[in-house]
């Protein structure tokens, strides 16, 4: 049988979000609407912790493209657009 890495990223990405990672930062949608503001404040335009997450995505894609990314790289990359879509899905209700 072959490993299943798909399967083993977004496993250990859902153990970062709900595990060590919410025991260090707190909620997710609130610390990335945090992140928001301050980046907000100093960009001077409004950002949302939607964009915030995406952003962070885009960060891991662009580490992806170049060298050899570790599986850090895609699992991070999975969790911060889980993140986005939880984000999005808090922020269309406020």
């Amino acid at each position: 049988m072959t490993k299943n890495i798909t399967k083993e990223y977004l496993e250990t990405a859902v153990k970062l979000i709900t595990g060590d990672r919410a025991n260090d930062y707190g909620d997710k949608v609130i610390n990335h609407q945090n992140i928001a503001k301050l980046w907000s404040a100093y960009f001077d335009i409004p950002i949302t912790g939607h964009d915030v997450a995406i952003c962070m995505t885009l960060l891991k894609i662009a580490r992806a493209k170049f060298g050899n990314p570790k599986p850090d790289t895609y699992i991070d990359a999975s969790a911060y657009m889980s993140i986005a879509g939880e984000c999005r899905e808090k922020e269309g209700k406020q």
